[in-house]
């Protein structure tokens, strides 16, 4: 499986999972940590905790396993690690506070607006 369709599977799943604020930026360019970035906001620590371990499962099942995860005891912020593809998994006011987007303005934003079922 490719960086590219590790990306847009993240995607999918989360925006499946009703994920909000779901966005991945293309940060191969920018530093040497990976290809991509894919954020995503739940509601809940409940719900975080949920998007990340569903994540998880779903690639669980086609053989990839995450060479770490980060946060999940306190479900504040998640961090999944796929090598190129770092998921980050946030209850919403902790995202406004660290605000990657903002952090990483130099890595361009990927249109997901084809990958994304939600209105």
């Amino acid at each position: 499986m490719t960086t590219k369709e590790i990306m847009e599977q993240s995607v999918r799943f989360l925006d499946s999972k009703k994920a909000e604020d779901i966005c991945a930026l293309d940060i191969h360019k920018v530093t040497s940590l990976g290809d991509y970035f894919v954020i995503a906001s739940g509601t809940s620590t409940t719900q975080v905790r949920t998007l990340a371990d569903g994540l998880e499962e779903h690639f669980s099942k086609q053989g990839l396993e995450p060479l770490r995860v980060e946060g999940g005891s306190s479900a504040m912020w998640v961090l999944i690690d796929y090598g190129d593809v770092i998921v980050h998994v946030f209850y919403s006011e902790q995202r406004d506070f660290y605000c990657l987007e903002r952090l990483w303005a130099d890595a361009p934003k990927v249109d997901i607006s084809g990958l994304l079922q939600q209105s």
